[in-house]
């Protein structure tokens, strides 16, 4: 997503959305709703993140698929969200290939165990020590997230 195709607003918000997903860790998982709890949105940016540039003549966006881990992003119940023919299974196999463990169901739905791989810290690892201005109302909406 080329800076100029968006406004400013969209662009902060998409980099902190991109920026906090390159933050999980190789072989772990989190929702899409933990992340939007870490920067406050989440949107449909992850479904626009453009993929990275096979053409030497075209640089990559700042951020595409070959730098955010998009797939280590899955739905608060542990399960890979269908998105378009193959998409999921694409999503099992790049998880596969960092050792999470993802289950098929008979209906072919995947599935992740978010006890085991799931990541879920009360701030990204980029912020930490800078606490100080969070206030009760998010530390509330933490708690009751993890209860």
């Amino acid at each position: 997503m080329p800076r100029g195709e968006r406004s400013e607003e969209a662009w902060a918000w998409y980099t902190a959305v991109y920026e906090a997903v390159q933050e999980i860790p190789y072989g772990r998982v989190t929702s899409y709703g933990h992340i939007a709890l870490l920067v406050g949105k989440l949107g449909v940016c992850l479904k626009h993140l453009p993929s990275e540039s096979t053409d030497p003549d075209k640089p990559s966006s700042t951020f595409h698929g070959g730098n955010v881990p998009w797939q280590r992003v899955i739905n608060s119940k542990g399960v890979i969200s269908p998105r378009g023919p193959g998409g999921a299974a694409r999503q099992a196999a790049a998880l596969r290939a960092e050792g999470v463990e993802v289950q098929q169901d008979a209906m072919g739905e995947f599935s992740v165990d978010m006890a085991r791989f799931g990541w879920f810290p009360s701030v990204l690892p980029s912020e930490e020590g800078l606490e100080e201005g969070r206030d009760e109302e998010t530390a509330e909406d933490e708690a009751a997230y993890h209860a």
